[in-house]
């Protein structure tokens, strides 16, 4: 092999070595730049991430924004600011039985058998009106949004006429339908609309039922709330009559039979 032929194959292979190196630089520098750009992007996704969590955090819950609405959609047969005076029977009645209750409680549950259908009848017969007030303090103590809920649904029965309304009060309140306290059925609307179906008023009706679904009357559930925490009543059931506690005989608890409520009601009507 000649002089010349070795060092033009050097230079050759010099060559090569050069452009390969140069191809390779090139690799490096784009490689790199896609590291930085993938970790801005990545960056940018967690500091989105971040803030939506943030704005997630910082956004109101549905019932929370329903307490704090300004404009209040009220059911019918309602009347006083944001339709949370609620009286049912006839106007001549002279008294009012002032009646506080939480959905869920379920001594509540236990008046209502036992006594509601006997406040249901008085009231028919115009011995007196009833002023009912919802409360909603059981969600409170789980996180819930049963008595919330069912305060909903209520309002719901009530823009349907107030016999529709006591009689689905009376069936939240059932033997056959009133939960454990400790479960939260009065949450899910499919099961509020199954109770409802027992009224005749409420069976397959489908105002009633969109209204529960859309959650019509959850701010003049959450506004009647507010109602009973300011009312100064500490539990449920609650009996007043002319702004004084109706009790069992010898107790200081609301009476839980028709006899005792009977004896109790006549006494105040008396007063």
């Amino acid at each position: 092999m000649s002089k010349r032929n070795t060092q033009a194959n050097k230079a050759a292979a010099r060559e090569r070595l050069r452009a390969e190196r140069e191809r390779q630089a090139k690799k490096d520098k784009s490689r790199k730049q896609l590291v930085v750009a993938g970790s801005v992007v990545a960056a940018l996704a967690v500091i989105g991430g971040i803030s939506y969590g943030v704005m997630q955090l910082n956004k109101p819950g549905a019932w929370e924004a329903a307490a704090d609405a300004k404009n209040v959609t009220a059911p019918k047969n309602t009347s006083g600011k944001d339709g949370t005076t609620v009286v049912v029977g006839k106007s001549s009645a002279k008294k009012t039985l002032e009646l506080y209750e939480d959905s869920r409680c379920p001594v509540c549950a236990t008046f209502e058998q036992g006594v509601g259908e006997t406040v249901s009848k008085d009231v028919e017969a115009g011995k007196y009106k009833v002023q009912y007030v919802g409360a909603s303090f059981i969600d409170n103590t789980d996180n819930g949004e049963g008595s919330k809920n069912a305060l909903s649904a209520l309002g719901a029965a009530l823009d349907v006429s107030p016999e529709a309304f006591m009689e689905y009060k009376a069936a939240l309140y059932s033997a056959e339908f009133h939960p454990e306290e400790s479960d939260d059925k009065f949450a899910k609307d499919s099961y509020l609309i199954e109770v409802a179906d027992s009224v005749d008023a409420l069976k397959g009706n489908k105002d009633f039922q969109k209204n529960v679904e859309d959650g019509t009357y959850d701010a003049w559930a959450m506004k009647m709330s507010k109602t009973f925490d300011n009312s100064g009543v500490q539990g449920t059931p609650t009996l007043k009559m002319d702004d004084k506690k109706i009790t069992a005989e010898g107790s200081e608890n609301a009476p839980m039979t028709a006899d005792e409520f009977t004896k109790a009601i006549d006494k105040a009507l008396k007063a």
